[in-house]
């Protein structure tokens, strides 16, 4: 068994070794039997190969799979080069809206060194202002860059969830109340309704004496058969109380995955999905109909299957209705609002995105679907809204324009512009609104806006700005109810 190993290390190496063998792109990809578009995502480091196909490139350069994956760099010059590659993928680099530098043979050495260390600098600096926990916000970023690196994929859960589903003998279609009853008692636990669950818990597991309490009353918005499932996906698991943060954050990805792979199984939901692209039909809503679950796990399994299965980049947003992000994934290289160190959560998210334009539509019964052209190119988003007792959120899926193309409703007639980062996009209200309030407003945030996010770093949105907190929106509201004069 191989260990994991660092993509842009290996894909740097394939690169070199096809060069030293005089082989083009193409030619390695023919012998591979690859499109080019593949080999090319390998060398720059953004798909990793599996074991079958470390052989085959292996095979095809003429040296041991060892070559490929040694780790040290093979000159002075390549760890330079891997290491500004490195340095312009972190989330601080892309805050600063900066285009990356191309690392060509007239590059000098030294340019780079002086590059890699005021980036280093920069990052210390930006670590010393960051005014929330680190371990949780480091972990939270590390997590979500490793399941980007998955293609948000976990083979082993989905493994796991099959097993589980054969043992009570599922067939296939919507999971029953019953197979989720039946599942429990397969793994020797009885479930208990309750009314005086602590409000802080989904659910309550008592290992010693198999028993597994849930409310009474679901969650508006909430399927009662996850929360089970998730319950059931930690004994599976076999989790314990994590001791860091990072623990936590995993066990909890992990929990959500088995128990979204038990609702839609990944044996029946694939060709379900395979089929739709034939047809240029995708979409969430007939994934959700077709388990009867919600939106919400449909979206989150479209995720788990998309790249691995079909070939499609995608992202995820959930957004609360306040325009903050409360969850998020990528793999199609769609630029996230984020702190300098790479924290997504509480953040907010462009105005002129789906995510939040959907919140000003009329009709939240049929899909809204968008193309907002954003600085790193144009991107298809179907958007739907969920009401839950913390408030509405947004979910959204979208993907690379050229790949939209296999999704109904790709013709969308709403399109908008961002230019989120730049703070002239949205971020900063009109010059006769900040005029009016700035100094002169102290609005409150709601926790979970600001739980994650950092103090602002505009000098001029400072004195009025808790984090996680819409300024413009904040001064439209004050000069509504003020009749909009001076005091």
């Amino acid at each position: 068994m191989i260990d994991s190993y660092d993509p842009l290390v290996v894909g740097r190496r394939v690169r070199e070794l096809r060069s030293a063998a005089g082989l083009t792109l193409s030619d390695l990809a023919g012998r591979l039997g690859r499109a080019p578009s593949h080999l090319s995502m390998v060398e720059n480091g953004k798909r990793e190969l599996r074991l079958g196909e470390l052989h085959a490139v292996a095979g095809a350069l003429g040296v041991d799979v060892a070559d490929l994956l040694s780790q040290a760099p093979r000159s002075r010059r390549a760890q330079l080069e891997i290491a500004l590659e490195r340095a312009q993928r972190s989330p601080l680099f892309t805050s600063l809206g900066l285009a990356p530098l191309a690392v060509r043979k007239t590059l000098p050495d030294q340019a780079i060194e002086t590059v890699l260390a005021l980036l280093s600098e920069l990052e210390k600096v930006h670590e010393q202002r960051a005014a929330t926990p680190e371990q949780a916000r480091r972990a939270n970023t590390a997590l979500r860059a490793e399941m980007r690196r998955r293609g948000n994929h976990l083979a082993e859960l989905e493994t796991t969830a099959a097993t589980l589903l054969a043992a009570v003998d599922y067939t296939g279609g919507p999971l029953s109340q019953r197979v989720v009853a039946d599942l429990a008692g397969h793994l020797g636990f009885t479930i208990h309704h309750v009314g005086d669950l602590p409000a802080s818990t989904r659910s309550l597991t008592d290992l010693e004496g198999r028993r597994i309490y849930l409310p009474r009353q679901s969650e508006a918005g909430r399927d009662p058969r996850s929360t089970l499932l998730q319950a059931l996906a930690g004994a599976v698991l076999d989790h314990r109380p994590p001791e860091d943060y990072e623990s936590f954050l995993r066990q909890r990805v992990e929990s959500n995955y088995l128990a979204g792979a038990l609702l839609v199984p990944q044996a029946t939901a694939v060709p379900l999905l395979k089929a739709a692209k034939e047809r240029r039909e995708l979409s969430v809503e007939d994934l959700r109909d077709a388990y009867a679950v919600t939106y919400e796990t449909a979206a989150h399994r479209f995720t788990n299957l998309a790249t691995e299965h079909l070939g499609i980049p995608v992202h995820f947003l959930k957004v609360h209705e306040s325009g903050t992000i409360a969850k998020a994934y990528e793999n199609d290289d769609v630029r996230f609002p984020s702190d300098p160190l790479g924290t997504v959560e509480g953040q907010l998210v462009c105005r002129y995105w789906a995510a939040r334009r959907v919140f000003a539509v009329e009709d939240r019964f049929s899909p809204y679907h968008q193309l907002t052209d954003k600085p790193g190119g144009t991107y298809w988003c179907t958007s739907s809204i969920q009401t839950t007792g913390r408030g509405a959120f947004s979910l959204s899926v979208g993907t690379s324009f050229p790949h939209a193309k296999w999704f109904r409703g790709m013709d969308a007639d709403q399109r908008f512009t961002s230019t989120c980062p730049d703070e002239n996009c949205c971020r900063t209200p009109p010059a006769a609104l900040a005029q009016r309030w700035a100094g002169r407003a102290l609005p409150s945030p709601r926790l979970n806006a600001s739980l994650f996010a950092t103090l602002p770093t505009t000098p001029s949105m400072t004195s009025a700005s808790p984090p996680g907190v819409d300024t413009t929106d904040a001064y439209r509201f004050l000069d509504r109810h003020s009749g909009g004069g001076r005091p």
